[in-house]
């Protein structure tokens, strides 16, 4: 599942942060979109048009900015991602963003869906700062998935079958609020760099209906599914699948964006 909470040192797993380029295809299809509401709320937020996209991978939020009025620029670590989104209309560069040469360009706004998770928290905040212009905005979001309890329950049990021990089995089973960590580790960074102010959390709840095939594809987009056996990860698809049949062949998800702001100083 693509919107589950990751590891805490989660950007050193560069194996699994650069695996999303296998099929970019795939990924630009089934990821989620972001509420029209979060896109509107940053984009009133920011001073000025000129937007930073932190790895922007096949470009579906810069597309979404790009349409709200911003110009975008797309930061993304791997070149097929980069190619896609290149496709799409983004223009993108391809780099790790804390060793990304801004060439002394700055910003109105840093945005990263997905993705700061991926970013080193202290040094992706200072180059953040460091492309900002006085007052721009650094505006980081998240996914957040959140099954209902006969949904979380069906695939826990396909999950536990097959991979008790995944992250994915895990969450399902403790229904945590795993995303609470990843929030107050992204602050602490943001607070270490310095050359901000204050963060704030915003939260947009949405939902989408899921059909069986349209779950079991973007599930095969998530980092954690790149990382697992061939073998299991086709029983384990063929046990969500069949779960989606036993729920009537769809379910609805529903998703929080969790948003964490900051303003440069």
């Amino acid at each position: 599942m693509p919107t589950l909470p990751l590891p805490s040192e989660s950007h050193q797993y560069r194996q699994m942060a650069e695996s999303f380029g296998a099929d970019p295809e795939r990924y630009d299809r089934a990821r989620p979109r972001y509420p029209e509401a979060m896109v509107e709320a940053i984009v009133a937020a920011s001073p000025g048009p000129d937007m930073l996209d932190v790895g922007c991978g096949t470009g579906i939020a810069a597309r979404q900015f790009q349409a709200a009025g911003c110009r975008v620029l797309g930061v993304d670590v791997d070149a097929r991602m980069a190619e896609f989104a290149r496709r799409t209309g983004i223009s993108v560069e391809v780099a790790a963003f804390e060793a990304w040469d801004p060439a002394g360009r700055t910003f109105d706004a840093v945005v990263a869906g997905q993705t700061w998770h991926w970013v080193d928290p202290v040094a992706g905040a200072a180059m953040a700062a460091q492309v900002l212009r006085p007052g721009g905005l650094l505006a980081l979001f998240w996914n957040a998935f959140q099954p209902s309890p006969e949904v979380a329950q069906a695939f826990a049990e396909a999950y536990r079958r097959v991979l008790p021990d995944s992250l994915s089995a895990r969450w399902l089973a403790s229904r945590s609020n795993g995303y609470s960590p990843l929030l107050a580790k992204t602050t602490d960074g943001i607070q270490e760099a310095g050359g901000f102010g204050e963060p704030e959390q915003w939260q947009f709840t949405w939902e989408r209906l899921y059909t069986r095939d349209e779950w079991l594809d973007q599930m095969l987009t998530s980092g954690e599914a790149g990382q697992f056996p061939p073998d299991k990860l086709a029983e384990l698809t063929t046990g969500i699948g069949a779960a989606i049949d036993a729920l009537g062949g769809s379910f609805t998800g529903s998703y929080t964006a969790e948003v964490l702001t900051t303003r440069a100083c």
